[in-house]
């Protein structure tokens, strides 16, 4: 029974390897407004993740709350032990470093985009799994899209996909639904 269990898992992981690039051109078609690196684009990668949000605040006041890092662990459960490095303003800015241990994983995370107030990313490269995290805000008539992704690639996805498939996108909802709660109450 056991081994039957392990041979669903590994077929299920596998199989939705094949199904990424079908989901994310169907699915995620504001994921291809991000600038991926060749090696993280999101249809070639091992896991992936995309969520987004609308927020009734201006593009500005979201990228000053999604900046403002030393505040993330506040709010968002993904983050702890973050330390933003030879930094002392507690906001990510162009060339920014910090670490911090999401899902209990120390990472050192340099930017790779800095573009205010819409475009933001990082590479994180462990031996077990290196990811690209990139946010975009997209203006609309009734304030910014928020939307972040998350490719991944390494041996960690495999169990990743297996056991916590959910996690990270529920991880990431919840912090796009904090980050447009203080966006909006911001003015008040």
């Amino acid at each position: 029974m056991k081994n039957t269990l392990i041979l669903i898992g590994i077929t299920v992981a596998l199989s939705s390897c094949y199904s990424v690039k079908k989901t994310v051109q169907r699915s995620y078609p504001n994921s291809q407004k991000i600038n991926w690196p060749e090696a993280y684009t999101p249809e070639d990668s091992k896991f992936f993740v995309h969520n987004e949000i609308d927020i009734k605040a201006s593009p500005e006041t979201v990228w000053n709350i999604l900046i403002h890092a030393a505040e993330w662990e506040d709010y968002y459960d993904g983050a702890s032990n973050l330390v933003l490095i030879d930094n002392h303003t507690g906001k990510l800015d162009e060339g920014s470093v910090f670490t911090w241990r999401p899902w209990g994983l120390i990472s050192k995370v340099p930017l790779k985009k800095f573009e205010a107030p819409y475009r933001l990313s990082w590479e994180s490269n462990r031996k077990s799994i290196q990811g690209y995290h990139a946010w975009l805000i997209i203006p609309t008539e009734t304030g910014p899209r928020l939307i972040t992704s998350e490719a991944q690639h390494g041996f960690m996805t495999l169990p990743q996909k297996m056991f916590v498939p959910n996690k990270l996108k529920g991880l990431h909802d919840e912090w796009l639904a904090q980050i447009k709660r203080i966006s909006e109450n911001s003015g008040k």
